[in-house]
Formats: C-alpha cells, structure tokens, sequence
C-alpha cells in the first residue's frame, strides 16, 4: 500500500469558484470525503482508456525490470482523475508516496528537503506543477535527470556546493495547464498522458461505483440523471450522489431513484445539463438584455452582479465547451443552442447587423460584417 504525506497540496481555483456546486476544484475537506472513493488499482479506473492503457504499460514494464519507472506527467482540467491516478501508479509499484504542490514550494529549499527525505522507488507527486517558484524549478531539473541535489554551504565568496545523491525516484506533475510548463521540465518526463472529460456513460459507471461504496442503493435511471448534469467531470459527479443522497434522507423515503435525483438538482439549481446559476444568469443577460450580443465581457459581468474575471474563468469555459456562447473580436454572443436551451426565440437580424456563423468546434464561429 501507498503512504501517502498530505497537507502541503492545495485545491485549485478561486474563492468564487469552489463556492458553486458544478465548480471542478475542490478544497481539503472535499478531497478528504473524495478518498474513501478513489479506485486502488488501475484495473478499477474508470474512463480515460487511452492514458489507462499506456500508463499500464509503462508500470508493467517498470515492474519487470525492477526499476522505477520514467517520470510522469499527468496533464487536464480539475476533477478528471490526476490525483487519483498518481495515488494508483504509487499502489501498482508497492511504494510510499510523498504528496505536495507547486504553490507549497516556494524556495528550492524546500524542495530539497522533500527530495532528500525520499527512498529508493518512492513516488513524488506534485500537484499544480506549472506554479513551482523558478528556483525550486531548476533545482527539480537536476534531481529528475542526474538523481542528485546541490547542497549549497556557506554565503558569499566562500560558499561552495555539496552534491547530494538521491535515490532513485518517480516525479508524477499534475498541470490544470501544461502550456505554462517550461520545456526544459517537460522534456523530462518519460510519459505525459493528457486526460479529456468523460462521456456520460463513463459517468454512469463512475456513480454507480461510488454509490456502492458510500453504501447505498442508485437506480440506474437516477444515475443517468446525474451523469448528464455532471459537466463531464467525475468530481462533480460525486458531489452531486452526495447531494442526492442528502435530499432522499432528508426529504424523500430513502430511496435514491429518478424523482429523488430530479429534485435534488433542482433545489441545487442543477439544470439538465449542468448549469447553474450563474452560467444561466449569463445566457439569459445576454439573450434578452443584449439581444445575443455581441457584447463586451465587462458590460456583461456588471449586468449580472460579478467581476469581470468571475465571469471569464468560471462560467464562460464550459459555456463555450458546450457551444453556447461564443467569443469575438467584438465581445460575447449566444449561439443558437443558447436560445434554444432558455426556451426563447432569436431576434430576426436587424437590416445591416453583423450575423454569427458557428464554427466546427464548440463556441467557435466567425461573427460576420455586413
């Protein structure tokens, strides 16, 4: 089994963010209630095939040879599963496991005294590790390729560097966003895997599991339900069987069916495809006060009562993901799916208007002059 050293890793995004039910990130106590639900073993992940089956490879091979395996990169958005699978790669190999955060090292001090505190085939994992201070960095460079660190004595004209060697170890780096990683870190990892949001039947798998081992009986059409309102994200998925869970003990007959799931997101303000409040109340400013847009992101924040940057990070990325708005040069619009998800009928376009043409992707499209 792993040992696991918490309590240097951090929850990602904002105050705001982690405040909504559907946010991807959470926060410490959240991660606690999540372990008791975390797969041990790669065999019981769910989703994620193709990073699933190459990481088992790479293990597999590991094992074999009796030597740690190459450093790993495990790279996507909040609530897929990163943590989850550097825990399982640390269970595969047999080994103790040392758990911190980019945000937490902020000297390469601190990462010295991480890196020598490892045995030989320990897994360090770093979550959020596009955010190490740049010292720490390119101290992390040296360890990962030469297995040492350099002590350094003394200050001044007189200070000199002891190499210290380390055994050999395996770096598992967790990124929200790998196109901030410097290349000379990302070359230096043996596999990166990048994990993509699951499909509802995914989902569906994750939930039921979960309901198991929280000990209660889901029928399967609740599942469902929840999987669609889950924004491809098993995190948030098994928020929402604890919220259901909640409302069937509280308000239902203990039963967690259809009627149970329905009316549990409903108090949560859950809508049948994820949105809450705030993704509404942005779809509907924009329909109905702007006419679709486009509209400036400012104008659009202020209209519904929340900063500018609230609006951007938190609500507009699954909003475009699922192709209801899109971004232009000339600010925001809503695409037709928009109108047809609030119940409302576009405006004809006024005589002269620029019209929105979608794209071939999610939220893209060319808004065009008349």
């Amino acid at each position: 089994m792993a040992e696991v050293s918490t309590g240097s890793a951090t929850g990602t995004g904002s105050t705001g963010e982690r405040d909504r039910i559907v946010a991807p990130s959470a926060d410490e106590i959240e991660r606690a209630a999540e372990a008791a639900l975390r797969p041990k073993r790669l065999d019981d992940f769910v989703g994620q095939r193709v990073v699933r089956d190459q990481l088992s490879l790479v293990l597999q091979a590991a094992i074999a040879r009796g030597n740690p395996p190459d450093h790993v990169l495990l790279s996507g958005p909040p609530g897929l599963g990163k943590t989850t699978l550097a825990m399982i790669i640390s269970g595969e190999l047999e080994s103790h496991m040392r758990l911190t955060s980019g945000p937490a090292i902020q000297h390469a001090g601190d990462l010295a005294a991480v890196l020598s505190s490892l045995e030989e085939g320990d897994v360090l994992f770093i979550d959020e590790i596009h955010r190490l201070a740049r010292p720490a960095e390119e101290l992390l460079y040296v360890a990962m390729e030469d297995f040492r660190v350099d002590v350094i004595v003394g200050k001044g004209a007189g200070a000199s560097a002891i190499p210290l060697a380390l055994p050999r170890f395996t770096v598992v780096g967790a990124t929200t966003r790998s196109g901030l990683l410097p290349a000379p870190l990302r070359d230096r990892f043996g596999f990166t895997g990048h994990m993509d949001y699951y499909s509802p039947e995914e989902l569906e798998r994750v939930i039921l599991r979960s309901s198991g081992l929280l000990g209660v009986h889901l029928e399967h059409a609740a599942a469902h339900e929840i999987a669609g309102r889950s924004r491809g994200t098993p995190r948030i998925a098994n928020r929402l069987l604890r919220r259901v869970r909640d409302w069937a003990q509280v308000r239902g007959d203990g039963r967690l069916d259809l009627h149970a799931a329905r009316s549990a997101l409903e108090v949560y303000e859950v809508d049948p495809i994820g949105l809450d409040r705030l993704d509404r109340a942005v779809l509907t400013a924009l329909c109905t006060r702007f006419g679709g847009g486009p509209v400036g992101l400012s104008t659009l924040a202020m209209t519904v009562g929340e900063e500018a940057e609230t609006v951007e990070t938190v609500a507009e990325p699954y909003l475009v993901r699922e192709g209801l708005i899109g971004r232009t040069p000339r600010g925001r619009v809503a695409t037709p799916a928009a109108w047809e998800h609030l119940g409302l009928t576009p405006p004809p376009p006024a005589p002269g208007s620029a019209t929105w043409t979608p794209g071939p992707g999610p939220g893209s499209g060319t808004l065009l002059e008349p």
